[in-house]
């Protein structure tokens, strides 16, 4: 019944949550010719419950009114905060849930390096969840998981973006006391074909195998990260985000799934208890603490998020800040991404040409941005 529901790509997210409560399991999430899953109906088995209806978050928007407060926030434990995104402070919720004997649910890779939610109940684990993935990670039967824990009576850490916790909350439709839910400011969710067709690229190029990936390295620094891959062959690969051909693609905005350029769940009133993102701009507003190696913004939601937040304070650096002016350098929290008018060609391209080709047509800076950028570039060093 879904489909005839929602009739168009760009208003689906792809959220699973259609799929968790089909009764008959006549739903199943399929892959468009972009590589994005949506639900596809048999109605042979349908039995017009409507179910998947009532638990779609687009259709049944839930209104929340808080009064969030921001953190710049920092992990005293320095390799943990290396090894994270930004200050590393999923690991430390992550760790005070299992601590509680409770499960943690993320995005993580699957053996060959696909991207799906799974979860985690041993300290040791949490790093197979630790990281951004910049790809929509498949949520599968997580939803299910989740209910099923929590009716159980143990405490859930749901992570994931905005659409995915509206789709949990959607799908459980009642608070449990024992859920923490943290969504993080999401720039948008690229297509698994399109990593997909970036894995082969790089295994092609090594010839080997795919061993290890990192979205995030630190190596050139926290503003300048690269995505690095490791090979069965011992061959590395790391090329930073303003050269590798995949977070081209990603940042220009070109391969992310038709619900991001209108998103509807977008603002700073969110359903999580506590928001998770990068820093940007804390050279401005706190430069003490800016050391280039990662700073998180917090963004507490909930009393729940705040009870959260104050227990792990003795573990990190952190300071209150206005969430205005933070808004100002972090946009995407209120802001969808710009719809790319050369997409369209690109995914028409996707299976034909070898992919850096394919980035360099589409994705290309043109004369003039890059000599606007070496401007700035030459600027900012006079200041200096």
């Amino acid at each position: 019944m879904i489909d005839k529901m929602i009739k168009e790509n760009k208003n689906c997210m792809g959220c699973h949550a259609c799929d968790n409560t089909c009764p008959t399991q006549c739903i199943t999430m399929m892959p468009d010719n972009e590589g994005f899953l949506y639900p596809k109906v048999d109605y042979s088995q349908c039995i017009k419950c409507k179910r998947c209806i009532s638990v779609c978050p687009i259709i049944n928007k839930i209104k929340v009114d808080n009064n969030p407060q921001a953190y710049v926030s920092i992990n005293k434990d320095e390799l943990i905060r290396l090894d994270s995104s930004s200050g590393g402070i999923f690991t430390l919720i992550a760790e005070k849930t299992i601590n509680g004997k409770g499960v943690v649910f993320g995005a993580g890779y699957t053996n060959n390096f696909e991207i799906e939610h799974k979860y985690v109940d041993k300290i040791e684990a949490i790093s197979e969840l630790r990281g951004s993935k910049y790809v929509q990670s498949k949520i599968g039967n997580s939803y299910k998981q989740t209910k099923d824990f929590l009716d159980a009576g143990r405490e859930v850490l749901f992570s994931g973006t905005p659409c995915q916790i509206a789709g949990l909350n959607s799908y459980l439709k009642k608070s449990y006391e024992n859920l923490i839910t943290q969504d993080f400011i999401c720039h948008g969710v690229p297509s698994p074909k399109v990593w997909r067709e970036y894995i082969e690229f790089r295994e092609n190029e090594a010839k080997s195998k795919v061993s290890r990936v990192a979205f995030r390295n630190k190596d050139e620094g926290w503003k300048k990260f690269s995505i690095t891959f490791s090979f069965q062959n011992d061959m590395k690969y790391k090329k930073n985000l303003r050269k590798d051909p995949y977070l081209k693609a990603f940042l220009r905005d070109v391969c992310l799934r038709p619900s991001c350029y209108e998103c509807e769940f977008k603002g700073l009133n969110r359903q999580s208890d506590v928001t998770l993102a990068d820093f940007w701009g804390i050279e401005k507003f706190l430069p003490d603490l800016d050391d280039d190696k990662g700073t998180s913004l917090v963004l507490v939601n909930s009393e729940l998020g705040n009870r959260l937040f104050n227990s792990i304070k003795d573990k990190i650096e952190y300071q209150e800040v206005n969430l205005d002016q933070v808004i100002k350098f972090n946009s995407a929290a209120i802001k969808s991404s710009k719809y790319n008018p050369k997409r369209e060609f690109f995914f028409s391209d996707l299976d034909s040409l070898p992919f850096n080709k394919l980035v360099n047509k589409y994705c290309d800076e043109s004369f003039l941005v890059k000599l606007k950028r070496k401007a700035k570039r030459a600027f900012i060093k006079v200041l200096r």
